[in-house]
């Protein structure tokens, strides 16, 4: 067992270890309802995003996580805003709105030396140099999001699902679309440092895609998605340990490594499972 108690000697491995536990299970909950809605590609949209309001906050020396926050969201319900009226596809809003937020970013990345120096860690990630602060945000955010999941699971089941008849049944869609995208915004916010922005994407999807091949109840989806999430970011930040590479390329590795695992197991069965979910939700 020593291969195990090695890296717990070093506390800032133990705060490492817990924050990236932690986010994975915040993204494997989130990422649910990211990917039976056909949103795969927003988690990596919306983290490009936030990064430009990473990169404002860097320059004006505003707090982080305030900054990027409210920017995120802004860009979360404009999102949400243009994709409901119908008029582009919701790949096409993400599209336009968050690659000119990371494009913002990348031109003050060139503008300003000290912007760059402050917003590595949000783009690349760095989980070992996370601080208490860091630790404690994620787990504040992740319990949250399992609250608000908790409270709001039937509006949010109908609204993913079904949201037309939803609409018509008395859910309030919009309101719920919005949550689902503040809960997004603030997930990715919150696990920004931890991943960085080109991670963030694969740890939202690869959690909800294997959960998705496993079983065909939503309600043990949500569970085992959340569980999975968080055993690869243990597991990654133990393996990461041991070979001396990045903790958060070796996360996304672990997964994809399971992924492939469960989708040769599961063949047939687990395919038929995704197609299902993809045609219920009209993707």
């Amino acid at each position: 067992m020593t291969w195990l108690t090695e890296p717990l000697a070093f506390g800032f491995f133990r705060h490492g270890l817990v924050v990236a536990t932690f986010a994975g299970a915040l993204c494997g909950l989130i990422g649910v309802y990211v990917t039976l809605r056909g949103m795969s590609y927003i988690g990596h949209g919306l983290s490009h995003a936030i990064f430009g309001g990473a990169a404002a906050s860097a320059l004006v020396s505003f707090n982080f996580y305030v900054g990027a926050g409210l920017w995120g969201m802004a860009a979360a319900l404009a999102i949400g805003r243009v994709t409901r009226r119908r008029v582009i596809g919701a790949d096409a809003a993400i599209g336009v709105i968050t690659t000119a937020s990371f494009a913002f970013g990348i031109a003050l990345l060139g503008l300003y030396g000290q912007v760059k120096r402050s917003i590595d860690a949000a783009l690349f990630g760095s989980i070992l140099g996370v601080s208490r602060t860091d630790v404690w945000v994620v787990i504040a955010v992740t319990l949250a999001a399992g609250a608000v999941v908790f409270l709001l699971y039937r509006k949010l089941l109908f609204t993913t699902f079904d949201p037309e008849v939803a609409d018509v049944s008395g859910v309030n869609t919009a309101r719920m679309d919005a949550v689902l995208m503040l809960l997004l915004s603030v997930s990715i916010l919150a696990t920004m440092k931890v991943l960085g922005v080109v991670l963030i994407a694969a740890t939202l999807v690869i959690p909800a895609v294997v959960a998705r091949m496993l079983t065909n109840s939503f309600a043990r989806m949500l569970w085992l998605s959340t569980l999975i999430g968080a055993v690869c970011g243990f597991v990654g930040m133990i393996v990461s340990y041991h070979l001396d590479i990045s903790s958060g390329a070796t996360i996304v590795l672990v997964g994809a490594a399971l992924f492939t695992v469960v989708f040769a197991l599961t063949g047939r069965r687990g395919r038929r499972n995704i197609a299902v979910a993809g045609a219920a939700v009209g993707v």
